[in-house]
């Protein structure tokens, strides 16, 4: 199985780990891409872009990205708070007056973004055509009582993070998080990433190639069914449907180049191409440890910030300061800013990885080991 693409002189064990992972039988199709202050040196790509393997991958290849996207709403997010249109620290209910019901007034943006908002899924079912209209879900969300006392602990959001979100962001400014971020980030920097997929983009997208086993979740709780595990927990997912609607938690297309463009803000702390996307007050704010705790439905210890994760237990590479992201069946996308690098790594098939695909993992340990 060949691959394409290029890397930087002192990188050619990067190619060796990206080759590796298609000769181990563990690809159908991927990218991967690496930049350091401000320069590509590793991009990456190759395999299949369809199941029937008749779509070579090319450079130009969109991938769903799943949660990875969760890191890149929350750059949105930042920079709103930077401009002053949201606040941390203030109840989402100030923007969101529905959003009070149920014991819910005094839940802030902060604790919304680092999943401990309790309401990572419904307890009671729901018509899951719901997931595939964004209002009517928030509509749903807003009256729940939360399923454990808000700000004790985390429960990752796997889906409604982002509708709480989104629908936080269109009640605040008026427009929609996958807007602002083509506004704001994306097309001022050429970069190819979208929530909310245009129609003309969609011939571009690689087929997914499911996991055959459920996800790694441990221990079966009440909490790790509802947000994972019932009937009405997901939507439909790969339609054009789904690819044209915004849901900030998880379906963002992109490439690995573009996902690592964005993550760059997390290495450059804030900025990107020498433009500062991010002051350095609402910067801090975004990136600090908001719950550090045993999650109440990830299988692990997490740090989460305000939307992105901090690196616990060398998931991304060895640096405690690394703010990252994994989306569903292997994604990633993660930004150091002490070694000022930041990458990612996209692919259709899928496995049953949560975070820390072993694939991903090689392609880390390769980076880290050329800088």
């Amino acid at each position: 199985m060949f691959t394409q693409g290029s890397v930087a002189p002192g990188f050619e064990k990067v190619a060796e780990a990206f080759a590796a992972n298609f000769e181990d039988g563990l690809e159908l199709g991927a990218s991967f891409a690496a930049i350091v202050d401000g320069e590509t040196v590793v991009e990456l790509w190759g395999g299949y872009a369809d199941r029937g393997k008749s779509r070579l991958w090319d450079r130009d290849t969109l991938t769903p990205v799943y949660s990875t996207t969760k890191g890149i709403a929350a750059l949105v997010i930042a920079r709103l708070v930077d401009e002053g249109r949201l606040d941390y620290e203030a109840p989402v209910a100030d923007v969101w007056p529905e959003f009070a019901a149920n014991g819910k007034a005094g839940i802030t943006l902060a604790q919304a973004l680092s999943h401990q908002a309790g309401l990572c899924g419904f307890r009671e079912e729901i018509d899951p055509a719901l997931w595939l209209d964004p209002p009517a879900l928030a509509a749903a969300l807003a009256p729940l009582a939360p399923l454990w006392p808000p700000g004790t602990a985390s429960g990752y959001h796997p889906l409604t993070w982002g509708y709480l979100a989104g629908e936080i962001v269109r009640h605040a400014t008026g427009k929609s998080l996958g807007q602002h971020l083509a506004d704001d980030f994306c097309e001022p920097h050429g970069i190819d990433f979208w929530i909310g997929l245009p129609d003309e983009e969609h011939d571009r997208c690689a087929e997914i190639q499911k996991p055959k086993t459920s996800p790694q979740l441990g221990e079966l709780t009440e909490l790790k069914k509802i947000a994972f595990l019932t009937r009405w927990s997901a939507p439909d997912r790969g339609g054009a449907l789904w690819r044209r609607i915004e849901i900030p938690s998880a379906n963002g297309h992109g490439t690995a180049l573009s996902v690592a463009q964005l993550y760059h803000v997390y290495a450059g702390r804030g900025q990107l191409n020498a433009e500062t996307l991010i002051g350095p007050q609402a910067f801090e704010a975004l990136t600090r440890t908001r719950i550090d705790n045993d999650d109440l439905v990830l299988p692990a210890r997490v740090q989460f910030a305000a939307g992105v994760m901090r690196n616990v237990g060398g998931v991304y590479g060895p640096n405690p300061h690394t703010l990252a992201h994994s989306g569903w069946g292997g994604s990633m996308g993660l930004g150091d800013p002490d070694a000022k690098m930041s990458c990612a790594y996209v692919m259709n098939r899928q496995d049953h990885y949560l975070q820390g695909d072993p694939r991903a993992r090689r392609l880390i340990e390769a980076v880290y080991g050329s800088l």
